[in-house]
């Protein structure tokens, strides 16, 4: 789908047909729309069991609240699916489809899931059923793509430990065994990495560096591009005055315990976490995928429910309404709500009035006030004379 592609959902009473019929009003309304700012597509919303009115204007508030969630989610796992996919921007498309196709061939032959989402249930019933799932979508994956980044932050760490400089990697395949005293009651054996352009001061001060370290004990152990490991045996009573002033000197000591087929643990350990991150990366790639789809497609059921209810409230009973989904681009949306405008303001009654030229003109601040505390205000705070909501999935 193209990132520029925006879509509007109209609801307009078939009355704009002078038949009523819906497949008039359909054609009436492609070409209010013309082809020149959308392409228009039928949408069909079902008649959902009705409340009162109270209730019917408390939903429109749930659903509003509720679409900017599934709007969210589905944003969400977008991003998860990037990051995973490392922002390979045709992988990441390829894996937003709802029902094994684009998005954008969903809604374009759109029709009511009746069986996950049963239309002869109540109005509310629907609206708990749709929330329960968009947030069960949200933590899912929330906590699948916790569990991958984990496992990847422990196999970076494990990683840079073989492939770090002598100041953070590992030390298990590079120093010797019969190096390290082991048994003795006294003496201890510290790895120091020392930089490489003050190699010259640390062997001229490094006996004097604290009391009881043994005379000319530094043996180099490896070296690296910036830094060279040295091993130096001091008397255990002054170990951690020495270690200390060793970070003083800007010498990097290394916390290393010799341990008996540590190396082949290490590597054993390594190898494991690199399995879990390949697995975990697979779950979390299979369930971005599937998340993305079922959260769109609750969110276009959400977007289905508010046009039913803001078409109850704004048309009024008995239904008779069509319902069309635009394709245009967001540079065209403004050219085809004006289009609609000129077509159907007469339907806001008062809200709406033409100047001397006979363009649209909204009515005064008050009016929009008032449309807006009886709910009738879009998104954007702009109140339309039909029913009309924008949205974009990327």
């Amino acid at each position: 789908m193209s990132k520029n592609t925006k879509f509007l959902l109209v609801s307009l009473p078939a009355s704009i047909s002078p038949t009523n019929d819906h497949d008039e009003a359909l054609t009436a309304l492609r070409s209010a729309v013309t082809t020149d700012y959308g392409t228009v597509f039928p949408f069909p919303i079902p008649e959902f069991k009705i409340g009162t009115l109270d209730a019917l204007v408390r939903q429109a508030d749930d659903l509003a609240k509720l679409e900017t969630a599934c709007e969210g989610v589905v944003g969400k796992v977008g991003d998860s699916l990037k990051t995973i996919l490392e922002g390979d921007e045709e992988k990441v498309s390829q894996s937003k489809t709802v029902n094994d196709k684009p998005a954008e061939q969903y809604l374009k032959s759109f029709h009511w899931n009746k069986v996950k989402y049963r239309a002869d249930k109540p109005l509310g019933e629907l609206i708990n059923t749709l929330q329960k799932e968009i947030t069960s979508i949200d933590n899912q994956v929330k906590d699948k793509y916790n569990s991958y980044n984990q496992v990847k932050t422990n196999l970076t760490a494990l990683q840079r430990r073989q492939t770090g400089n002598l100041t953070t990697k590992s030390l298990a395949n590079i120093v010797p065994p019969d190096l390290i005293i082991r048994d003795s009651d006294y003496l201890e054996t510290h790895l120091i990495a020392v930089p490489r352009t003050i190699i010259k001061d640390f062997l001229r001060t490094y006996e004097t560096l604290a009391p009881m370290v043994v005379p000319r004990s530094a043996v180099q152990v490896a070296a690296d591009e910036e830094f060279t490991l040295y091993a130096v045996t001091t008397f255990k009573k002054h170990s951690q005055d020495f270690v200390h002033k060793c970070r003083e000197s800007k010498w990097t000591p290394r916390d290393y315990k010799y341990k008996e087929g540590g190396r082949e643990e290490e590597n054993k350990e390594l190898e494991k976490v690199g399995k879990d991150e390949k697995r975990v990366w697979g779950e979390a790639l299979r369930l971005g995928r599937t998340a993305w789809g079922e959260a769109v497609m609750a969110w276009v059921h959400v977007l289905a429910l508010r046009v039913f209810v803001e078409t109850v409230l704004r048309y009024g009973l008995p239904l008779n309404f069509v319902c069309g989904l635009v394709r245009t681009t967001g540079k065209l949306a403004k050219k085809a709500r004006a289009s609609l405008d000129v077509s159907y303001s007469y339907l806001g009654g008062n809200a709406f009035g033409r100047d001397k030229k006979g363009r649209v003109t909204k009515d005064d601040s008050s009016t929009s006030a008032d449309m807006q505390a009886a709910g009738h205000m879009g998104d954007g705070g702009d109140y339309s004379a039909y029913v009309c909501y924008e949205f974009e999935i990327r």
